[in-house]
């Protein structure tokens, strides 16, 4: 809807006082992210706009008592894939929205991976229809590599036909980097095309001359930083470092240190892979933002961080501050130091039940993606010429894993698991109907006793993962995801111990989130049972595939050397 003149005039006389506001919040404790000050006033909003802070005497159609409140921006996630969350994007808003995440910028690389142009289609029509703002990055990399197999390929053409959608920001995660520094023609036309646009980076460990030209080709962000030293030489060479706390990947006490009020403008939050468990018990960015302060940041600049700095830094100059013109999306807290969300304002309107109903959403795609025929027992036998050879190890609350090099039991010509060590065996196969590969390997750090586990969730291609001891329980938790048309499997002595359905392009479940929240937590239960105590671990053993991040990886074309960027034999 247009601005018309009219509205300019209901803007000019309730921020005058001249008529009533729309809403008013009365007597709050507001945050000023610019001063740091914490000043009582009424913030006055029409319609979806701020029009007035710094004064106690406006009077409002609707009022809102804050006297017992603190208010701040509304928060901004600044990398997510909605995908991993597990649910549709309704249940996704409902989430994020009632724990003051207004605003997130999305990339739906997962769905992408799978079904191409409709799965990214899909995420941009369900944004327009959400009461969060969900703004769309592009995804970029689809495949992420030559070394697995995806369902979809996109190319330059196919991203640059949706770029001007206005949902869409611009060009999603740069995975490649190995294919931006090898100077791959396909991979330098996509970032050409977005020279005029906004471009996320990920670029793990990568410091020196190589971030140099990686930052040379337009990339801007990097939301894969660990330490304090890769993070400060990003902030440096003028990256925006976008800090990280998932189900997995937890980076905020690491990269705590950071936040203060000289570098707070140069970073922000984000979630990238949050499932709806770890939402419910722990928080979404409101955990970020309390987890900071407990370190001992200034709630000041952390919060800035969390609105201001992530709206300026991908250019959404109408939010992040409470301020006159500004939209009118704001959180209203019981604490400020535990960011205790009380009621959320999205703008202009209180966040309830209501909010939520009857909202013009796509149809859901990606039915019947899992195309892979019944495996046998037999399909996980690991033929080796002797006992020692390469495995993953798995870095707790980390993506990045080690090369091991370990001795393990080996018998008629085959290496298998070792309970003794905590290595277990991994495979992963093509699920996209392509090629029906299978990669096998070992990995080191489940804690399985026994059984097995399995997802369709292994990032980037989303082939099938299955960690086990024993091959008949990974042949059986592989044909029940099979028969799921994906989702999450846990099996041990010839039966199914847990299960969650994930039909939605074998990544998403059609179900509510609390249908979800409540098959996780069954889930959890029955791995630890099986001697499993990661917090998250089909989270976990879903980034065993990704072949971008160092330093050991498994796709469906085997096990892969991410330093050298090349598949390795299992006697290498």
């Amino acid at each position: 809807m247009s601005l018309t003149r009219d509205d300019l005039k209901r803007r000019i006389d309730q921020a005058r006082g001249a008529g009533a506001a729309d809403l008013v919040v009365k007597h709050v404790r507001m945050l000023d992210i610019v001063t740091g000050e914490i000043v009582r006033t009424d913030i006055a909003i029409c319609g979806d706009l701020i029009v007035g802070t710094y004064d106690n005497d406006y009077r409002g159609v609707q009022e809102i008592d804050g006297s017992r409140y603190f208010a701040v921006p509304g928060f901004i996630d600044t990398h997510v894939h909605p995908e991993s969350t597990l649910v549709l994007p309704d249940q996704f808003d409902r989430l994020l929205l009632s724990r003051g995440t207004t605003t997130a910028i999305a990339d739906p690389h997962e769905i992408a991976n799978v079904l191409g142009t409709p799965g990214l289609q899909y995420f941009i029509e369900a944004a327009a229809g959400l009461a969060m703002d969900l703004r769309i990055n592009l995804a970029s990399c689809v495949p992420a590599t030559p070394l697995e197999t995806s369902g979809a390929r996109l190319d330059a053409a196919a991203l640059v036909a949706l770029r001007d959608h206005p949902q869409v920001l611009g060009l999603a995660e740069f995975m490649n980097f190995p294919g931006v520094l090898a100077k791959v023609d396909e991979v330098l036309d996509k970032l050409v095309a977005f020279q005029d646009g906004h471009i996320d980076g990920h670029a793990p460990l990568l410091l020196g001359r190589d971030l140099n030209a990686y930052l040379s080709c337009g990339i801007r962000n990097c939301h894969e930083s660990t330490s304090l030293v890769e993070a400060h030489e990003k902030m440096r060479k003028g990256m925006q470092v976008l800090i990280r706390d998932g189900s997995v990947t937890k980076d905020v006490h690491a990269l705590a240190p950071l936040i203060d009020i000289a570098h707070s403008p140069f970073l922000c939050f984000c979630t990238d892979d949050r499932t709806p468990l770890h939402i419910v018990e722990h928080g979404h960015l409101d955990y970020l933002i309390r987890t900071a302060i407990a370190e001992g940041r200034p709630a000041h600049a952390v919060y800035r961080a969390a609105t201001w700095s992530a709206a300026h830094h991908f250019g959404l100059k109408d939010r992040g501050i409470i301020a006159p013109g500004r939209l009118a999306d704001i959180v209203l807290l019981d604490d400020l130091d535990s960011c205790a969300v009380a009621q959320v304002i999205r703008q202009g309107k209180l966040v309830g039940p209501e909010t939520f109903r009857n909202r013009p959403l796509p149809a859901p795609v990606g039915y019947g993606s899992v195309k892979r025929a019944p495996v046998s027992a037999g399909d996980f036998a690991v033929p080796c010429n002797g006992p020692t050879g390469p495995v993953i190890g798995l870095r707790v609350n980390q993506i990045v894993t080690d090369a091991l090099r370990l001795s393990l039991p080996y018998r008629d010509g085959h290496r298998h698991p070792d309970p003794a060590q905590d290595v277990a065996k991994v495979a992963v196969l093509e699920r996209h109907g392509k090629n029906g590969n299978i990669g096998r390997g070992f990995v080191k750090g489940f804690g399985l006793k026994g059984g097995a586990i399995a997802s369709s969730i292994g990032h980037d291609a989303h082939n099938i993962i299955v960690v086990g001891h024993d091959d008949a329980d990974m042949a059986l938790a592989v044909n029940r995801l099979i028969q799921l048309q994906g989702g999450f499997v846990a099996a041990r002595d010839g039966a199914v111990l847990g299960e969650l359905a994930l039909p939605i392009a074998g990544l998403m479940s059609d179900q509510s989130a609390e249908a979800v929240e409540a098959s996780l937590r069954s889930l959890r239960a029955a791995v630890r049972e099986m001697g499993c105590h990661l917090s998250e671990p089909f989270v976990q053993m879903a980034f065993l595939p990704l072949s971008v991040i160092p330093h050991l990886k498994i796709t469906d074309h085997g096990l892969i050397d991410v330093d050298r960027f090349a598949v390795v034999g299992l006697d290498s």
